[in-house]
Protein backbone atom coordinates (compact mmCIF):
# COMPACT_ATOMS: atom_id res chain seq x y z
CA UNK A 1 0.00 0.00 0.00
CA UNK A 2 2.63 2.55 1.06
CA UNK A 3 6.07 2.17 -0.44
CA UNK A 4 9.26 2.73 1.52
CA UNK A 5 10.00 5.95 -0.42
CA UNK A 6 6.62 7.37 0.53
CA UNK A 7 7.10 6.53 4.22
CA UNK A 8 10.57 8.11 4.32
CA UNK A 9 9.32 11.37 2.84
CA UNK A 10 6.63 11.71 5.50
CA UNK A 11 9.32 11.65 8.18
CA UNK A 12 10.79 14.91 6.88
CA UNK A 13 8.73 17.88 7.93
CA UNK A 14 6.12 18.76 5.34
CA UNK A 15 6.94 22.20 4.02
CA UNK A 16 4.44 23.92 1.75
CA UNK A 17 7.09 25.59 -0.34
CA UNK A 18 10.80 24.94 -0.77
CA UNK A 19 12.45 28.07 -2.14
CA UNK A 20 15.92 26.69 -2.88
CA UNK A 21 16.97 23.13 -3.69
CA UNK A 22 20.61 22.03 -3.80
CA UNK A 23 20.09 18.86 -5.81
CA UNK A 24 21.80 15.49 -5.54
CA UNK A 25 25.11 15.62 -7.41
CA UNK A 26 25.44 19.40 -6.88
CA UNK A 27 28.30 20.77 -4.77
CA UNK A 28 28.58 24.31 -3.47
CA UNK A 29 31.65 25.81 -1.83
CA UNK A 30 30.83 29.10 -0.13
CA UNK A 31 28.07 30.71 1.87
CA UNK A 32 24.39 30.23 1.09
CA UNK A 33 22.08 32.99 2.33
CA UNK A 34 18.37 33.33 1.88
CA UNK A 35 15.05 34.11 3.48
CA UNK A 36 13.07 31.02 2.57
CA UNK A 37 13.24 27.26 2.89
CA UNK A 38 16.50 25.67 1.71
CA UNK A 39 16.67 21.95 0.96
CA UNK A 40 20.05 20.26 0.54
CA UNK A 41 20.24 16.92 -1.25
CA UNK A 42 23.75 17.61 -2.59
CA UNK A 43 26.84 18.90 -0.79
CA UNK A 44 27.60 22.31 0.75
CA UNK A 45 30.91 23.46 2.20
CA UNK A 46 30.59 26.89 3.81
CA UNK A 47 27.81 28.42 5.85
CA UNK A 48 24.03 28.43 5.52
CA UNK A 49 21.97 31.42 6.70
CA UNK A 50 18.24 31.73 6.31
CA UNK A 51 15.34 33.18 8.23
CA UNK A 52 13.38 30.16 6.93
CA UNK A 53 13.99 26.45 7.40
CA UNK A 54 16.85 24.19 6.34
CA UNK A 55 16.18 20.59 5.32
CA UNK A 56 19.12 18.25 4.79
CA UNK A 57 17.79 15.32 2.77
CA UNK A 58 19.05 11.75 3.10
CA UNK A 59 21.66 12.28 0.36
CA UNK A 60 22.65 15.71 1.68
CA UNK A 61 26.09 16.39 3.16
CA UNK A 62 26.64 19.74 4.83
CA UNK A 63 30.03 20.91 6.07
CA UNK A 64 28.81 24.24 7.36
CA UNK A 65 27.47 26.19 10.28
CA UNK A 66 23.70 26.58 9.95
CA UNK A 67 21.59 29.46 11.26
CA UNK A 68 17.88 29.07 10.55
CA UNK A 69 14.36 29.03 11.95
CA UNK A 70 13.99 25.21 11.98
CA UNK A 71 16.42 22.51 10.84
CA UNK A 72 15.63 18.95 9.78
CA UNK A 73 18.58 16.59 9.28
CA UNK A 74 18.02 13.33 7.41
CA UNK A 75 21.55 13.39 5.93
CA UNK A 76 24.87 14.50 7.43
CA UNK A 77 25.67 17.83 9.05
CA UNK A 78 29.24 18.63 10.13
CA UNK A 79 29.03 22.02 11.80
CA UNK A 80 27.28 24.05 14.45
CA UNK A 81 23.53 24.67 14.28
CA UNK A 82 21.56 27.61 15.65
CA UNK A 83 17.81 27.25 15.24
CA UNK A 84 15.23 29.61 16.68
CA UNK A 85 12.80 26.71 16.76
CA UNK A 86 13.24 22.98 16.31
CA UNK A 87 16.13 20.77 15.27
CA UNK A 88 14.90 17.34 14.23
CA UNK A 89 17.37 14.58 13.44
CA UNK A 90 15.63 11.89 11.39
CA UNK A 91 16.46 8.19 11.94
CA UNK A 92 19.27 8.12 9.33
CA UNK A 93 20.44 11.67 10.12
CA UNK A 94 23.83 12.55 11.58
CA UNK A 95 24.79 15.81 13.27
CA UNK A 96 28.39 16.43 14.34
CA UNK A 97 28.65 19.82 16.01
CA UNK A 98 27.31 22.03 18.76
CA UNK A 99 23.69 23.11 18.67
CA UNK A 100 21.66 25.98 20.10
CA UNK A 101 17.92 25.35 19.66
CA UNK A 102 14.53 25.86 21.31
CA UNK A 103 13.42 22.28 20.72
CA UNK A 104 15.32 19.08 19.92
CA UNK A 105 13.99 15.80 18.51
CA UNK A 106 16.38 12.89 17.93
CA UNK A 107 14.71 9.88 16.32
CA UNK A 108 15.82 6.29 16.96
CA UNK A 109 18.86 5.47 14.84
CA UNK A 110 19.96 9.10 14.50
CA UNK A 111 23.43 10.26 15.55
CA UNK A 112 24.24 13.46 17.45
CA UNK A 113 27.76 14.23 18.65
CA UNK A 114 28.32 17.64 20.22
CA UNK A 115 27.11 19.98 22.91
CA UNK A 116 23.54 21.18 23.08
CA UNK A 117 22.19 24.40 24.50
CA UNK A 118 18.47 24.93 24.79
CA UNK A 119 17.19 28.45 24.09
CA UNK A 120 14.57 29.40 26.64
CA UNK A 121 11.31 30.75 25.36
CA UNK A 122 9.66 33.69 27.09
CA UNK A 123 6.07 34.90 26.83
CA UNK A 124 6.88 36.83 23.62
CA UNK A 125 7.92 33.62 21.82
CA UNK A 126 11.25 32.06 20.97
CA UNK A 127 14.40 33.98 21.72
CA UNK A 128 15.77 35.52 18.53
CA UNK A 129 19.45 35.63 17.76
CA UNK A 130 21.54 37.54 15.28
CA UNK A 131 21.66 35.73 11.95
CA UNK A 132 24.70 37.70 10.73
CA UNK A 133 28.07 35.96 10.47
CA UNK A 134 30.30 38.75 11.76
CA UNK A 135 30.13 42.19 13.30
CA UNK A 136 31.51 43.65 10.05
CA UNK A 137 28.66 42.18 8.04
CA UNK A 138 26.20 43.50 10.62
CA UNK A 139 27.61 47.02 10.22
CA UNK A 140 27.43 46.71 6.43
CA UNK A 141 23.77 45.70 6.62
CA UNK A 142 22.96 48.83 8.65
CA UNK A 143 24.50 51.11 5.99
Amino acid sequence: MFGKKEQESTNIRNIDKVDTIIGKGTEIKGSVEGTGVIRVDGKIEGDIHTSGDVIVGETGKVYADIKARHVTAAGEVHGNIQAQGKLEIIAKGKVYGDIQVSSLVINDGAIFEGKSEMIKEDSSGPKEFNLNFTENEEEEAKN
